[in-house]
Order: C-alpha cells, then sequence, then structure tokens
C-alpha cells in the first residue's frame, strides 16, 4: 500500500493540526494487472486503427474522415493526419456515450433525443423518439437550481420582461446595469470579500483573468490537475509555469523554495511576483484542495494565492461558501477567489472577488471586461434569487435544507458505492463522485449499459485521464431522492456480471470494518 493510500484511509493530513476535522480521501492505486491489460487494450486499439487507416488508403474502407483536396496537395497541410489518429480510430468508436441532445430542464431527472447512427458514430440520425425521466448523474447541478419552475424562475421572467434578454454592450460602454451592480455587491457579501466582479463566461473569468494579474518576470505554480481554462489563461500570461504534484504540499513546498533561493533563470533576479494556483474541488479526481496547508506555505514564502471554486462554490461548507467555509478559514486570507455561477447557481458566467484595490485594477485590464458582452439580465437574475435562497435572505430554510440535502446525498452514496467494493477516488464530502473503469472498452460498454437502466452518467478517458485510469463520474446534486441513488447504485450496479467485470477494492475489508463501526452493525452482520 502506497503512502498516499495509507493516509487517505486513516483520513489524515500530513499536517492534520491545521485541521478542524478530519480530512479523508481516497486515491487507490491502481492494481498492476488491471494496468498491464489497459496498456494491452491501447494497444491493440491501436494495431487495428492502423490497419483501418491502411484499408481506407485503398479505399477497402470507406473514409469519413475530412483530408486535403487533390488540387490542394502542394499546399501546407492545415493538419497532421497523425494528429487526428486518436479521434478517428478510438474516440469515434465510443462517441455515441457524449453529445446526447436532452430536451428538457437538467434537472434531477431529463429528457434524452433518441438518436441512432449508421455507420459507426461517424453521424447520427434523430428518431423522432424522446427517451424520459433519464436519472441525471452527469450535471452539476448541485443544490438543484436548474429548474424552470420556482422562485428563481419567476424572477428570471420578470427581468426578462423588464430587461430584455441582451444587452448588446460591454460592460465599460452602456451595458452596465443596475441589476449586474447588485449581483456582485451581493457576490461580494456572499463571500465575505470587499469587492467583486462578475463577467459572462466562467471559462473566459480564468483565461482572461490570470493574464491581466500576471506577466513576464512571474512564476505561477499550477497543480498539475487544474483545470483547462487555468492552463490557458497561465500560457497567455507569459509568465514563467511551473508544475506541483496534485495536492501535495511537499512539492509545493519545494517549488517555492526553488524560486526564492534561486530567483529567475539566467539573472537569478527575484521574481517580480508568485502566484499559487488551486482549485476549490478538481472535477476529475472528487478531491479537495489542502487550503490551510496552502495558506500557510503561502504566507511563509510570501506568495499569492488564486483560488477557482466553480465546483465547490455552493456545494461545500455549512453555509454553502465554498472551500474556505468548509475549512473555517477567513476570506481574506485568499487573494484572489474566482468561482462560476454555472454549477450550484443554476446560470452561466463567473467572478472574481478579492480587496478592491485587485477589483477595480481588474476592470480597467481584464479582457473580460473591456472586450466582452455584459452578462444576460435574467441569468443575473437567476443568480441574485439563488444565492439569497442559499444566504436565507429568502426568509424560508430552502437554502439551508438544500445544502444538507446535497451533504446528506453525497455521504450516502459514496458509502454505498464503498459497501459494494467499488475503487472510488476523492474526499469523502466531495459531491464529484469518480467511479474507477480503467479499461477503454469499458468506458463505452458502461455508459450505453448504463442509459438502457435509464440513467444518463459522464465516462471519462484519455487524454481527459491518465491513459490508465479512466473512470465515471458521478455528481450528486441535492435533487436527488434517495431512491434515485439507490437505483444508480444498488439496481445497477449491485450485479456488474450482467454488462462489465469491474475492479473491487482491495481495501473492501478494511472499509467494511470502517463502515461497521460507523452504523454500530452487529459484528457477524455482513455488509452487502
Amino acid at each position: 500500500m502506497s503512502r498516499l493510500d495509507k493516509s487517505c484511509l486513516n483520513g489524515m493530513s500530513p499536517n492534520s493540526s491545521l485541521y478542524k476535522k478530519p480530512f479523508s480521501e481516497s486515491f487507490e492505486e491502481t492494481p498492476l494487472l488491471v494496468a498491464v491489460l489497459t496498456y494491452m487494450g491501447y494497444g491493440i486499439l491501436t494495431i487495428f486503427g492502423y490497419f483501418r487507416d491502411f484499408l481506407r488508403h485503398w479505399n477497402i474502407e470507406k473514409c469519413h474522415i475530412a483530408h486535403e483536396r487533390e488540387q490542394q496537395k502542394d499546399f501546407v497541410p492545415l493538419y497532421q493526419d497523425f494528429e487526428n489518429f486518436y479521434t478517428r480510430n478510438l474516440y469515434m468508436r465510443i462517441r455515441d456515450n457524449w453529445n446526447r441532445p436532452i430536451c428538457s430542464v437538467p434537472g434531477a431527472k431529463v429528457d434524452l433525443v433518441e438518436r441512432v447512427t449508421h455507420n459507426y458514430n461517424w453521424t447520427f440520425e434523430h428518431t423522432g423518439k424522446v427517451v424520459k425521466d433519464v436519472i441525471n448523474m452527469g450535471s452539476y447541478n448541485y443544490l438543484g437550481f436548474a429548474e424552470n419552475a420556482g422562485a428563481c424562475a419567476s424572477a428570471a421572467i420578470e427581468t426578462t420582461h423588464a430587461y430584455g434578454v441582451g444587452v448588446a454592450s460591454t460592460r465599460c460602454e452602456i451595458g452596465n446595469l443596475d441589476i449586474h451592480e447588485e449581483l456582485e455587491q451581493l457576490v461580494a457579501r456572499f463571500l465575505g470579500v470587499e469587492s467583486s466582479m462578475a463577467f459572462g463566461m466562467g471559462f473566459a473569468t480564468n483565461s482572461m483573468n490570470i493574464p491581466a494579474l500576471t506577466g513576464k518576470g512571474c512564476l505561477i505554480l499550477s497543480d498539475e490537475l487544474n483545470h483547462a481554462s487555468l492552463v490557458l489563461g497561465a500560457r497567455l500570461s507569459g509568465s514563467t509555469i511551473r508544475v506541483f504534484k496534485h495536492n501535495n504540499m511537499q512539492s509545493l513546498e519545494k517549488l517555492l523554495r526553488d524560486a526564492i533561493a534561486h530567483g529567475q533563470p539566467r539573472t537569478h533576479r527575484p521574481w517580480k511576483k508568485i502566484l499559487i494556483v488551486v482549485e476549490g474541488i478538481y472535477s476529475m479526481e472528487g478531491s479537495i484542495v489542502r487550503l490551510p496547508e496552502v495558506i500557510a506555505l503561502k504566507k511563509r514564502y510570501k506568495a499569492y494565492l488564486y483560488l477557482d471554486e466553480a465546483h465547490s462554490i455552493g456545494a461545500l461548507g455549512p453555509n454553502g461558501r465554498g472551500v474556505v467555509d468548509y475549512f473555517g478559514l477567513d476570506p481574506k486570507d485568499v487573494d484572489i477567489m474566482m468561482g462560476t455561477f454555472t454549477k450550484s447557481f443554476g446560470a452561466a458566467g463567473g467572478y472574481i472577488g478579492g480587496r478592491k484595490e485587485l477589483i477595480d485594477y481588474l476592470r480597467c485590464h481584464s479582457h473580460s471586461a473591456l472586450y466582452a458582452t455584459s452578462m444576460s439580465p435574467p441569468v443575473a437574475q437567476q443568480i441574485i434569487s439563488s444565492m439569497k435562497i442559499i444566504m436565507g435572505e429568502d426568509g424560508s430554510t430552502l437554502g439551508k435544507d438544500r445544502l444538507r440535502q446535497l451533504s446528506e446525498n453525497t455521504t450516502y452514496f459514496r458509502r454505498k458505492l464503498r459497501e459494494m467494493g467499488f475503487i472510488i477516488y476523492g474526499n469523502d464530502d466531495s459531491p464529484v463522485v469518480p467511479l474507477m473503469l480503467y479499461m477503454p472498452a469499458k468506458i463505452g460498454a458502461f455508459g450505453r449499459e448504463m442509459l438502457k437502466r435509464n440513467i444518463g452518467t459522464v465516462v471519462v478517458g484519455f487524454p481527459a485521464t491518465p491513459i490508465i485510469e479512466s473512470r465515471a463520474r458521478f455528481c450528486v446534486s441535492a435533487a436527488h431522492t434517495r431512491e434515485m441513488l439507490d437505483t444508480v447504485s444498488l439496481v445497477n450496479l449491485q450485479t456488474p456480471q450482467n454488462f462489465n467485470q469491474w475492479e473491487f477494492s482491495r481495501f473492501l475489508v478494511f472499509s467494511c470494518c470502517i463502515l461497521k463501526c460507523e452504523l454500530n452493525l452487529c459484528p457477524n452482520k455482513q455488509v452487502n
């Protein structure tokens, strides 16, 4: 058992004195036999891919891929043919698991438009039929605010009548509405910071604001599993980028020490700025950032901290205020607080929160602020309404109830899967639940078989994950009922021999012992 497995199973952190409660995460190592078989599976697929390319070259197999025209053969090619090899020979085999069109509100259940393919997933045709009441385990609808009825929807409709749908201008020109000002003041109050700024797109909140904060002569220390928007923003900034191992504080501290001791390459001048970039919840791993330790290192080495709370805001903490609230920390210890409204708030866009000087600077220097169209008024109203419900300012306990329900559903679903012996990644309190599949053939099989059982989920493989760590990702919501979670975990996964042979956790016996203690079960009673 690796050091990481041990510390995670014991719920301990290498620096547990900084934590007010146990910090429990699980990342079981890939079994050696499974890793070997997975590599063999990709190898076989690659061999068959080259063979099919040979058949396509000689017109033995019909070629559906884009290629240069004959009259353009002397031109510089638009793309290298090998770059498309993975897409046409591996991804295309299981393409039917993605981009499924839905025709309903993406709530706890969704309706899917049925489609078929007659050429092995190269193209699809709609049959005109609708698959009703598919349990939605793929949307980031953590608090269940993705709905077309209720207080939020009614307020958004009223705002549409008052303001219309679009603004047709940027914030700095004639697109700054009073509802935008109200939203930003509310977000600042919700986060516990001096000021905030809202943006119309979550991805652009990262990719367009990081270049405004750092540049040449600055150093960005980025977690190896950071989101693509953070990676793009760091690259666009022109800063030097160094990557530390995921949630590994020893790796981060080593980079900080080296940065201070050696300075910039060649000149050895001190870095103008050192920015640590982390996420609250990592959406592929289900892990939670070790924020108390990151803040301690940030203070010790005088660095700045950029925290992306896209998945954690609204989903963590007793008050739904994200990972800072979850650990009971002071928001002022985080220099740049970023988050999105696309998950827990059922809306669109993102925000940056922090000191007033920071926000005033971004209003003048952020490309997202200067060149992007203002947020749609009904979207802004959806955020305001849902945030006030979470804060309890609507005069009800609906927000508290949803936060509690999400926490209970997360604990219940994770426990059920572990009882059955599946390998689950991530933190015990994370509503993102990755179930490990490993082998490439299981990616497509899992997604298809779950849909046959009226369950919609997300399956993920290389290059979005390491090549031997393909997985299914469940997103738990407060809108899910206990019966829905039982349907997913018990009815469809209790008998895996029906459609797949899963890898079971080597720590099943150990986990069951812990479970029996927690549930105060009889020593002779077995956990099924």
